[in-house]
């Protein structure tokens, strides 16, 4: 994509690679069924799977981190999430307080966890990436930040965690007495995505941040192609439009639920 930053995920979940002589860092890895394509996609490019030092998580759902057990096995690595998403990781089971929760698929528990705080940058050599807790869609949710260089230029790149406001049928996003504070959350992940220093945008999914779009046009403009100042702007633009939706299907179903509750005898 730029400088030493590779993309190497599937076609509907992202997962990127940044590269060093001291070793690599890999933000995300897919479902567990994605474990093969991301391995063979980092061989092809011409690295080792075993000098991966770190894999980075966005967010703690099986589509995200399910094949996170299954690199470690090949590289080792240690895994570095916020300490809501390490508490999911470590035991491979879903958060009863996400509003997603009945429709969320257990995955393999993930060892060599390391919590990270809010606003700490991970070293690895000549590699920095800071992380920047984006809560929401998940209470663990978390975007990453680094820098890269492409014919003398420094680029900020940013992988952006899912922002989407969701809920599974018949639940209430901002109603959810296990994550009250849901809708506020999401709503400075907005804001925190936006203030971000942002030149390459990868979102935890690809099409939600325009990258298919980007690499359409990297043939006629090369790697400049991905280069989009407003892309994280864009980006939550789009989710805030999702969280009004939302917000409306949550009331619709607040007087839904108001209206089928039993009268009084009174």
């Amino acid at each position: 994509m730029v400088g030493n930053t590779y993309y190497v995920g599937t076609g509907g979940i992202s997962a990127v690679l940044m590269t060093s002589s001291a070793g690599h860092i890999l933000v995300d890895a897919g479902g567990p069924e994605a474990a093969a394509q991301v391995v063979a996609h980092i061989r092809k490019l011409g690295f080792r799977v075993e000098d991966i030092r770190y894999i980075l998580n966005s967010h703690a759902h099986q589509d995200h981190a399910g094949a996170i057990a299954d690199l470690l096995k090949l590289s080792g690595a240690t895994v570095l999430a916020s300490p809501a998403a390490v508490l999911v990781l470590e035991s491979g089971q879903p958060d009863r307080a996400d509003a997603q929760y009945p429709n969320l698929t257990p995955m393999s528990p993930v060892a060599h966890t390391r919590v990270v705080r809010d606003g700490e940058t991970i070293h690895l050599g000549p590699l920095a990436v800071t992380a920047h807790f984006t809560p929401g869609h998940t209470k663990g949710g978390t975007s990453w930040t680094w820098q890269a260089e492409e014919n003398g230029r420094t680029v900020n790149v940013v992988f952006a965690g899912s922002l989407t406001a969701l809920a599974a049928k018949g639940l209430r996003f901002s109603g959810n007495p296990l994550y009250p504070q849901a809708q506020a959350d999401v709503e400075r992940s907005f804001a925190t995505i936006e203030a971000l220093p942002c030149d390459v945008l990868v979102s935890a999914h690809p099409e939600a941040g325009g990258l298919w779009e980007r690499k359409a046009q990297q043939a006629a403009l090369g790697n400049a192609a991905f280069i989009d100042a407003d892309a994280c702007r864009h980006y939550a633009a789009k989710a805030r439009a999702t969280l009004a939706q939302t917000l409306s299907a949550d009331a619709a179903l607040g007087k839904t639920s108001a209206n089928q509750r039993p009268t009084s005898d009174r």
